[in-house]
């Protein structure tokens, strides 16, 4: 047994203090420019956030720089103007086009009120307490219908919050004792409480019924805007160039709502709202996804992002210009067909809200480019793309805010935490080279080095021919102690139809300083070949059943989608050109990510030691009525979708046998958080069935839980740590975890494959019969999401499928 004062030493180089040490580096999430007098002075205000370990939440705070320009080659010059100061109860924020003003939506602490302020030069010159009105329900403080925008005059504000519902009445008297009978009320009221309402799924499982709402400064009156139709859900509005009229995203919510967080592929349409007539018009295409609307300086054009319904999440976009005053569509930037080096099309997930230039013809804007996310400057009229950052040694870039054209952006690498930067916009046709001025630099991170390895997989008789054949990329993080081979982890992408970009990751840097190599694998989502094999009726069709040395049986019609052929064929071709240790491999994966883990172990059990997945799906016909994303269950395996399916006996044996759970029987060892409800605890209880030694214990979570199927012991939580739940004893002979508050992460089982002593292992197993309470935070999402409940809202007899929450996932020692 580890004496006391061993595993001191232990805690204090283990992962938890890793974690700590990177987890200090904040991030910037919001940039406002304010032009001072005379126009050569910019005062930048800064949104700044990290996690509070020791309070366990998500500290905000703000800073604030002066930006003066000069006649060097940067032309900017960058001074701190104050301290740095916390943020309390702030909801969401805006600055008024001039900057002069910024409205500030709070929370009251003790009645849980909302408080809509607006702030200026002389301090809080309005104060709306928007629950004590009672027009609408709680504001939408973020996800995609969430806005607070200004007026071009500055004296009304538009935002969105869920509709006004009659209030719960209190309990009946037979079901408290002594309770009085409720009061009489109207026939139309009555029972109105309990009407059932959808919800747009993961994440927004209160969000059902937005409407957009008007507070005038000038009147102090607040409205709720009439005339948006019954069959749209409206966000994202903004205000006309007149300020007579209202734009905004309008998502179609009928027949019923599909989950809207991860799958932005939903029918959608850009909408302009008449204030005075009432009138609804539609300015997009009436079959289409579209986001980001944006209009220009000079309120001539609206610049938005269009893709198509339905399919996979992540497709190429395009982006779209629309003439305001001809009501005249054209496309800037179409779907890219053929990829090249120089752009490989929009990938975008929404435009900055400021991201046009001063002279109202250029726009800026951040999208995935391969494996890394680039600034790319487009020219509207020409329809031209040039990148600003390509080549730099940053792999990840993101604009908060292009103003008076005034850059303000954030550059981080795997071992590089976020750096603030500003430049100087030149005029049209001089943009490059652009001389980035750091802000607040940070610096890398020792014992971290990264690259991309990029992959051709070979052509083959069943395959894609030559020509077609792209190559695609993973991002490589390694130690840089010089102590090869490493062991790896990899790491699938959970998109699954987004990609690793090279980007700061607290959690990857710190695997890398306990000695791993860590493996980003994306699948290849935007080659050509692939959206060509998309739009092929039935995969299988093809001839796909054997993959580049994939020879899996079924791979023939799950395979372009999921990924995993992808992963494994990344996972071999680097351990045939790295210093790797092919006997030391672990899985490390969430929600899609690791409904790939799942088939790789499985299927190659001998080759992985060790594997901890988060939300996992194992059982896609289980998911057809749970999910809120059943379209995915058709669409992952190349079956076409629609509100009106019902499935049928084929379809569903198809899913179950793409499903991991098919291959249960390869498990060996497990241990289950439920992080799907009802359907990881599956792999580990059909292994048992199937002669497979598998045992499984429950951790503590918010949501719906199982007991425990072998030897789990349960013991109280230690007092603050995890959600208020149990933590079980883990028997002999599992593996050892470390079980994380912010994702269910088990890494310590991971890290013992790094361990060089050779009483490591016998030392860990010692420990095993020890009590295991969460004590690393060390994973996926921030302490602001452990702070809540999971979201395992049930809507619609169904619960949602793809919430991340805390003290869930799914834990497997293969033997």
């Amino acid at each position: 047994m580890a004496t006391g004062s061993e595993k001191g030493v232990q805690a204090a180089h283990g992962p938890a203090a890793c974690y700590r040490e990177l987890s200090r580096f904040p991030a910037v999430t919001r940039a406002a420019l304010r032009a001072a007098a005379g126009g050569q002075t910019f005062l930048l205000y800064t949104e700044c956030s990290r996690p509070d370990l020791t309070r366990r939440r998500l500290l905000r705070f703000d800073r604030h720089y002066s930006l003066r320009r000069t006649a060097s080659r940067e032309g900017l010059a960058v001074s701190r103007t104050a301290l740095s100061a916390e943020i309390h109860d702030q909801l969401l924020s805006q600055d008024s086009p001039t900057g002069q003003r910024r409205a500030v939506l709070k929370r009251c602490p003790r009645q849980g009120h909302e408080l809509l302020e607006v702030w200026d030069s002389g301090g809080c010159s309005h104060s709306v307490d928007l629950t004590a009105l009672g027009k609408h329900g709680d504001v939408y403080t973020e996800g995609p219908f969430a806005c607070l925008a200004w007026s071009h005059s500055e004296t009304r504000l538009l935002y969105v919050a869920e509709k006004s519902r009659p209030k719960r009445e209190p309990p009946c008297p037979w079901d408290v004792p002594g309770a009085a009978w409720p009061a009489a009320e109207d026939e139309d009221e009555e029972g109105k409480q309990f009407v059932y309402h959808e919800d747009w799924g993961e994440a927004l499982s209160t969000r059902s019924e937005p409407v957009l709402c008007v507070l005038d400064l000038e009147g102090l009156s607040l409205s709720v805007l009439e005339g948006v139709p019954e069959h749209l859900s409206p966000g994202q509005a903004l205000w006309s160039p007149d300020d007579h009229g209202v734009v905004f995203v309008g998502w179609w919510n009928t027949p019923f709502r599909l989950g809207l967080n991860a799958c932005s592929n939903r029918r959608s349409g850009i909408f302009h709202l008449d204030l005075a007539s009432g009138c609804c018009e539609l300015l997009s295409a009436e079959n289409a996804s579209v986001c980001s609307p944006r209009l220009s300086p000079d309120g001539q054009r609206l610049l938005y992002l269009e893709g198509v319904v339905g399919g996979p999440h992540r497709q190429c976009l395009r982006l779209l210009m629309l003439t305001w005053q001809t009501r005249q569509t054209v496309t800037v930037l179409d779907v890219v067909q053929e990829p090249t080096e120089a752009f490989t099309g929009l990938y975008a997930e929404v435009l900055p809200l400021r991201c046009w230039a001063a002279d109202s013809r250029r726009a800026v804007l951040g999208t995935p480019q391969r494996s890394r996310t680039d600034l790319l400057l487009v020219g509207t009229e020409a329809s031209t793309v040039t990148n600003l950052t390509a080549g730099s040694p940053e792999g990840c870039w993101e604009l908060l805010t292009l103003q008076w054209d005034l850059l303000v952006a954030t550059c981080s690498a795997p071992h590089h935490p976020p750096s603030l930067v500003v430049a100087v916009l030149p005029p049209a046709g001089q943009e490059l080279p652009l001389s980035w001025v750091p802000v607040e630099d940070t610096p890398t991170v020792p014992g971290v080095t990264w690259k991309t390895l990029t992959f051709h997989p070979p052509c083959s008789e069943q395959g894609p021919t030559a020509q077609d054949t792209q190559a695609f990329e993973a991002l490589l993080l390694s130690p840089s102690d010089g102590t090869s081979p490493h062991p790896l982890i990899v790491c699938p992408h959970g998109g699954p139809h987004a990609v690793f970009d090279a980007r700061w990751r607290p959690s990857m840097a710190a695997l890398c300083q306990l000695g791993f190599a860590v493996l980003l694998a994306s699948a290849p989502c935007f080659p050509v070949w692939v959206r060509r094999m998309w739009q092929t009726p039935r995969w299988e069709a093809l001839g796909w059943g054997c993959l580049w040395g994939c020879c899996w049986e079924d791979a023939d019609v799950w395979v372009l989608m999921v990924g995993a052929p992808w992963v494994k064929l990344a996972v071999e071709q680097a351990l045939h050109r790295e210093p790797l240790d092919p006997h030391r491999l672990g899985l490390l994966a969430g929600s899609h990510g690791a409904f790939i883990a799942l088939h790789l172990i499985t299927r190659e059990p001998e080759r992985y030691r060790a594997c901890a997945l988060r939300s996992p799906v194992s059982n896609l016909p289980a998911l057809l009525g749970t999910s809120d994303i059943p379209d995915w269950r058709y669409t992952s395996l190349g079956l076409p979708y629609s509100f009106e399916r019902v499935p049928c006996a084929e379809e569903v044996a198809t899913m179950l046998l793409r499903s991991p759970i098919s291959q249960a029987a390869q498990v060996r060892q497990g241990q289950d958080g439920c992080g799907v409800p009802g359907v990881g605890c599956q792999i580990p209880t059909e292994g048992s069935a199937a002669g497979a030694d598998t045992g499984v214990a429950v951790r503590g979570c918010s949501g719906p839980a199982r007991q425990p199927h072998t030897g789990a012991g349960a013991v109280p939580r230690v007092a603050g740590q995890g959600c208020p739940s149990t933590a079980p004893v883990v028997p002999r002979g599992w593996p050892r975890t470390g079980w994380c508050g912010d994702g269910g992460q088990c890494l310590q089982e991971l890290c013992s494959l790094a361990s060089p002593a050779p009483g490591a292992a016998q030392a860990g197993r010692d420990r095993l019969a020890e009590p295991l309470v969460p004590t690393v935070v060390l994973g996926y999402a921030s302490p602001r999401v452990t702070a809540g409940p999971r979201d395992h809202t049930k809507t619609r007899g169904r619960w949602s499928e793809r919430s991340h929450g805390q003290g869930c996932g799914l834990v497997f020692r293969v033997k």
